[in-house]
Parts: C-alpha cells; structure tokens; sequence
C-alpha cells in the first residue's frame, strides 16, 4: 500500500471523525445547555444567586460556541475541510468567535468558583463583598475584554498556500505559545478555579456550625459540589487541548507533506472532539453528581414547561368549545424550596 493511499485514508478517516462527533456534541451540547438555561432562569431559587447567574452565562457562551461548531462541522460535510482556507474573513471570523467563547466559558467557571468561596466564607464581611449586581459588571467587563483580546488575535490569522489559515505575525505567535494558551486558557483559569472551589468545597463542609436558614445550606452545598465537579471536568479536558494548540501554533504541517499533514488532521479531529466535551458536558456533570438538581429539572420540566403548554392548549380549546366543562389545567406548584 502507497503512502499516498495510507495518507488518504487517514484523512478520509479524521474527516468521518470530525463530522460524527461534530454532530453528537452538538446534539447534546444545544439539549444540556438549553435546559440549564431553563433551571437556572425559571426557579425563583436561582434567579438572586449569584453562582447560578455565572452558569447562565456560560451556558449562553457553550450555545454559542455550539453553532460556530456545527457550522465547521456541516461545512466539512459539504466541502470536506471546515472553509477557513477558502475565505480569509472566515479564517478570521472563527477563531475570533472560537476565542471570545473560549475565554468566557472558562472565567465564568472561575467566576463561579470564586463566588462560591465568598458566599460559603465563615467571615461574615467576605460573604458581603461579593453581590449580584458586582458579579453583573464583573462579567460584563471581562466579555467586553475576551472581544477585544480576541478581535487583535484573530485579525493577525492569514491564509498561507500551504500551511492554511495560520498566525502568521511571530510576535502573536510568541504570545499564544507563550501566554494564550499555557497561561491565560490554561494555567491561569485551572489554577484559580481548582483552589477557590476546593477552599468553597472545605467552607461548605462547615457551614452546618453557621446559623443560617436550612433552604441557604441546602442551596449551598449543592452548588458548590456542582461547581467543584464541573471544576474537575474543565480541567481534565483543557490541559490536553492546550498542550496540542501550543504544538500546532509553532509547528503548523504543510500538505506538501501528505503523510504528516493527514496525521495532524487526524490529531486535531481528536483533541477538538475532547475541547468541544468542555462546551458540553456541565449539565449532566450536574445531573450527576447532584440529586437535588435532578429533582429541580423534573419541577421545571413536568411542574413549570409541561404546565404551561398544556395551560396554553386548554384556553384554546376553551375558546373553540366554551360549553364543555373542561377540568382545570393549572396544579398546585411545589414549593421550590422543598424540592
């Protein structure tokens, strides 16, 4: 068999790849992320949290993300490669995007971790410090720094012949092998998420000592665990794409050497399968790890979505049938608290 042939196939096969999984994330990614939104917005117990506010957030980021994904991945389909060599607005549209969503999705995770340690802190002055609206601009101000750190990134990527849509400024290139990924998308946000949700996860096993009422402890320790499992994932998936960015930014292959370049295909097919798992994978780290969360998607679902269309449904048979004796549509909610 010719070198040709084996290099084929593996592109061929890293293609395939690319498109199964692109396919299967999006799926899950878009229904996992959809119903946090859901949780996170229609119970009353979130909407004052600060914690769950950085998850909505994130979830929006992982939606994002999500569509920029499944455009790369229906592109491949189409064309066999995801375009960026074909467009140089395109090659610089994606990574822009893919940076922005990137850096936000990480940070809330930090963002969350952080707020967690404050709100669950024995010492009465920390747990103030940290509110909602302050969380509000926080975030607000760094996505504000993720578009302009991203806009100046990805306007320095250019379409070279043979190497394809790359960084083609060595300073730039200097800057993502040396603080992009290994500090700012790496070091940085693993260090600050792992050591405040461990310090939140060591507050929350106190926090039955503290006078607080049983629905505020309730709710603490289950976010916390929340956040500190998804703290583990975020990790355990980052490092391995980073490591591999780092790699591809200073030692781009040239598809004048088919062998070698169908290789890195397939290698970036691999480590983009396991980045995309970060966009996807905090709702059913939560449903997991975390019986009451289960209990609050079943409210949501069955007490407040299937509820409400099923309300929506009566009043219109109501108004087609006004005669007919019609049972009432709207139950008795649960208390939220309760659940």
């Amino acid at each position: 068999m010719s070198s040709s042939s084996v290099s084929n196939g593996i592109l061929k096969f890293a293609t395939q790849y690319s498109l199964y999984t692109g396919y299967i994330t999006f799926g899950f990614g878009v229904i996992g992320n959809v119903l946090n939104l859901l949780v996170f917005i229609q119970l009353k117990l979130f909407r004052t949290n600060r914690c769950a506010f950085y998850i909505t957030v994130e979830s929006i980021s992982n939606l994002v993300y999500q569509l920029l994904s499944i455009t790369l991945t229906v592109l491949t389909s189409i064309y066999g490669d995801d375009a960026t060599e074909r467009s140089l607005i395109w090659c610089k549209f994606r990574y822009i995007l893919a940076q922005i969503t990137a850096l936000t999705t990480f940070y809330m995770i930090c963002f969350s971790a952080v707020d967690q340690f404050f709100s669950t802190n024995h010492h009465f002055h920390l747990r103030q410090m940290c509110t909602l609206k302050l969380g509000r601009y926080a975030s607000f101000i760094f996505i504000c720094f993720a578009i302009i750190h991203s806009i100046a990134l990805g306007s320095s990527y250019d379409i070279q012949p043979t190497l394809g849509c790359v960084l083609s400024n060595h300073a730039w290139v200097v800057y993502a092998t040396y603080f992009l990924y290994p500090i700012l998308g790496g070091f940085l946000p693993i260090v600050i998420a792992s050591t405040f949700s461990m310090l939140a996860y060591h507050n929350v096993r106190r926090i039955v000592r503290r006078q607080l009422p049983i629905v505020r402890r309730k709710l603490d320790k289950q976010i916390t665990e929340m956040v500190l499992m998804r703290v583990i994932a975020f990790v355990c998936l980052v490092l391995p794409y980073n490591a591999y960015r780092i790699y591809a930014v200073n030692y781009p292959t040239s598809q004048s050497m088919p062998m070698a370049y169908a290789i890195s295909r397939f290698l970036q097919a691999i480590f983009t399968s396991i980045n995309l798992m970060n966009y996807v994978i905090s709702f059913y780290i939560f449903i997991i790890f975390s019986s009451r969360f289960r209990r609050q998607v079943k409210f949501v679902l069955v007490k407040k979505c299937w509820q409400r269309w099923k309300s929506c449904c009566c009043h219109i048979n109501n108004r087609i049938e006004p005669d007919n004796n019609i049972e009432p549509c709207n139950s008795q909610m649960e208390s939220e608290e309760n659940i």
